[in-house]
């Protein structure tokens, strides 16, 4: 017998606990809550401290401000935490210094500047990022992994955002190499786990957004396409939130009317949003973008997108969407509530019904809100016939007593209303329900009367069924009495010879007479 490989004792001696969160099993297999994405690819030279900028001649600091960017191209690998310890250290002050230098001093941003700063931020921030470690990462359960290299890359997006700033900074000459691609890198690194990276990335997007106006457009065609990949095929991206907020101040610029682009964007990007399975993450996010661009859009569409995708199974991401849809209620003009009441108000209807309490209470504070009231004030004779229905049933069934408090609530609110209209649907649904009584009470002695005809058959059948076989019994023995005496007949004719020639004879006798 082939003894078993080593390999074998060492997978198969792993002992798993059903009953341990997932989470925690995947906590456990995780051996290190840092990566890094930065590889060392060329020739290693230890760094060697540079004069200090504030003490060189005016006339050499710019050409020491170049040394000291080509000194900060130099990358190291922090996985490996007692290597490099002073080449480190000496990046990490060369970089504080720059930023320092960048952000005080004036005239320094000359043309000869702008390849090296450009060539420093690119080699230090642009880089492939590695796969996550965990591939069942959850956002809301798991902590993120922390880019490893931090302590320089922090200082790399602090100096580029300084850069951005400085009162010298000249867009015509920094477009050479602000440019498309530049831009596609920074998004593409908006993927990165460290939400620390992520925050610096909006900060600094954003500043390009601001003074590249011809990059505008292609920001938010890049934007709507990672969106896009987001929704219909990924179900990932870590920084969702971010470009959500970017866009936030961007939908606040929208020139009135809005550009079909601008509509296009709402309707195919931000409503279908609301279906990811992390809704939650980045919710606060795509509702301020809702709302914001439906004060320059009509709120009927942003309402109907909405109502069609309103979630079915998931009571967490329901109460979000009556969140939002308060939100954007807060801010509809009267004459286009008028126009969406009643689908709208038909969902509110089924969520006060919802039997998960969280639902229906949240829906139910629609009428703490002074602005919704007032509209449904307005137009109480369209909107109490639908919800009616609900809250007196809920009055009287609902199992949690907070809800049947805040019911009452309502139907007093909306009784002082009209209180006639009140009045009538109360006399109708009492009616309605005495009718349904009715029909149930004459169902069931429908049903009663069925199985009495049923039983009352079934015992005819089983009598019929017992004569039938006692006739059967009665047929059975004479026939077999007539059987056996044939039998005994013909067993005596063929032992008596005597009988059997008188028999001969007859039948001689009978041929004779014809």
């Amino acid at each position: 017998m082939t003894p078993l490989a080593p390999w074998f004792f060492r997978y198969t001696n792993v002992k798993v606990d059903g009953f341990t969160r997932k989470s925690m099993r995947k906590a456990q297999k995780q051996k290190k809550s840092q990566g890094s994405s930065q590889f060392r690819t060329q020739t290693f030279t230890e760094l060697s401290p540079l004069p200090q900028l504030k003490d060189a001649p005016s006339t050499e600091q710019q050409e020491l401000f170049t040394q000291k960017l080509q000194q900060c191209c130099m990358l190291f690998d922090f996985m490996d935490s007692v290597t490099d310890l002073k080449s480190k250290e000496i990046k990490r002050a060369t970089l504080n210094e720059l930023v320092d230098y960048v952000s005080t001093n004036r005239g320094i941003l000359v043309e000869a500047a702008y390849p090296e700063i450009s060539n420093m931020i690119c080699t230090n921030i642009f880089r492939t990022l590695p796969p996550s470690e965990n591939p069942d990462f959850d956002p809301e359960e798991d902590e993120p992994t922390l880019e490893a290299s931090w302590p320089h890359i922090q200082l790399v997006y602090e100096f580029l955002l300084r850069f951005l700033e400085n009162p010298d900074f000249q867009p015509s000459i920094a477009k050479r190499y602000i440019d498309q691609k530049f831009v596609l890198q920074l998004l593409e690194l908006f993927d990165s786990e460290d939400p620390r990276e992520r925050d610096f990335l909006k900060t600094v997007l954003h500043r390009i957004y601001g003074k590249f106006l011809g990059l505008r457009a292609f920001i938010r065609k890049q934007i709507n396409n990672i969106f896009l990949r987001f929704i219909y095929e990924t179900d990932h991206f870590n920084g969702v939130a971010e470009l959500l907020e970017i866009l936030g101040s961007i939908i606040n610029g929208f020139a009135l009317p809005l550009k079909a682009e601008h509509k296009q964007f709402l309707m195919k990007v931000l409503i279908p949003m609301h279906t990811a399975k992390g809704l939650a993450l980045f919710h606060a996010q795509v509702t301020k973008c809702v709302t914001d661009a439906q004060l320059s859009y009509e709120s009927i569409r942003v309402i109907r997108g909405l109502l069609k995708f309103w979630p079915k199974t998931c009571s967490q991401k329901e109460v979000m969407y009556l969140g939002e849809m308060e939100e954007i209620l807060d801010v509809i003009e009267p004459t286009q509530f008028k126009k969406i009441q009643e689908p709208l108000f038909k969902q509110i209807s089924r969520c006060v019904a919802n039997p998960h309490f969280q639902v229906a209470e949240r829906a139910l504070y629609f009428w703490n809100n002074e602005y919704i009231l007032s509209l449904i004030e307005e137009n109480i004779d369209k909107i109490l016939p639908i919800m009616f229905g609900s809250l007196y049933r809920i009055s009287k069934e609902h199992w949690n007593p907070t809800i049947v408090a805040l019911v009452y609530n309502v139907l007093k609110t909306l009784m002082e209303m009209n209180s006639t209209l009140f009045d009538e649907l109360t006399a109708s649904y009492k009616s309605d329900r005495q009718r349904e009584k009715k029909k149930e009470q004459e169902r069931e002695e429908l049903w009663k009367k069925l199985d009495e005809l049923k039983l009352s058959d079934a015992a005819a059948l089983v009598q019929n069924n017992s004569h039938g076989l006692q006739n059967n019994n009665s047929n059975n023995n004479n026939h077999q009495e007539n059987q056996e005496k044939g039998t005994a007949v013909i067993a005596t004719d063929h032992e008596d010879p005597v009988v059997a020639m008188d028999t001969a004879e007859n039948v001689k006798g009978v041929k004779t007479a014809k």
